[in-house]
């Protein structure tokens, strides 16, 4: 049974969003307020977490800048009253898969839950993978190797920590490897037609990215900027 953390002040949308999310076979816990909601996620582990923006004590933007800190990737939503352009872009900066502005319909909320956690599900056969079988289905450029099927990722043999949309980014632009993507094209991709033309959502998370895979950030050597398009993953001369 899949866990879900929603932390919101106001106790109408947690009865709401418990009531439907129970119904359709999840495990809910609740939080009134930002810093019980940061302490339970801290101290559990959960498959998806639901963040109101304004909350007493800790507001969402907050909370998810600190759960990113402590390299928590559980996938998190923000939900909230306001519709301003900037506190999306922040939000999706600061590490939240997904945005959504109160009122909101639940059905929406539990199809975008499902998406976004069926992309980053492991993909099994019977539940279990064979070495070799997860050696085939690995991708290696340079020093960096890219396990699509465990939601993992080496540089020098070292595993790195991505929140999910920077190791879905990166996962789809290895599959383009020595491509120019650009930011349009990445952030249709990535994040659909729902933030279309916010291009710097695509800039902040190359710029994540980019802190953990490159040695030199000021010199990359994997992913390179095509001036005045986009990007591309290349494979370096080591």
């Amino acid at each position: 049974m899949k866990k879900v953390l929603i932390v919101d002040d106001e106790q109408s949308i947690l009865t709401l969003l418990t009531f439907n999310l129970e119904k359709e076979g999840y495990q809910v816990q609740t939080a009134l307020d930002g810093l019980a909601g940061y302490t339970l996620a801290i101290a559990n582990s959960y498959d998806f977490i639901i963040l109101d923006l304004m909350m007493p004590s800790m507001d969402g933007m907050e909370v998810c800048k600190k759960l990113r800190q402590e390299k928590i990737n559980t996938p998190i939503m923000i939900l909230t009253a306001k519709d301003d352009e900037l506190d999306k872009i922040i939000g999706l900066e600061l590490g939240a898969d997904d945005y959504m502005t109160k009122p909101f319909s639940p059905r929406e909320v539990l199809a975008r839950m499902k998406a976004i956690m069926r992309r980053i599900q492991p993909e099994l056969t019977n539940g279990k993978k064979t070495e070799k079988e997860e050696d085939v289905s690995k991708i290696i450029i340079g020093e960096i190797c890219i396990f699509p099927s465990q939601y993992k990722v080496t540089v020098r043999e070292e595993p790195i920590e991505l929140t999910p949309k920077e190791f879905e980014l990166l996962l789809y632009m290895s599959k383009r490897i020595n491509r120019v993507l650009s930011r349009e094209q990445l952030l249709n991709a990535i994040w659909n037609f729902d933030y279309i033309g916010e291009t710097r959502i695509v800039d902040a998370h190359i710029s994540h990215i980019r802190e953990k895979i490159e040695t030199d950030t000021k010199k990359p050597i994997y992913i390179r900027t095509v001036r005045g398009f986009g990007y591309k993953f290349e494979t370096p001369k080591l």
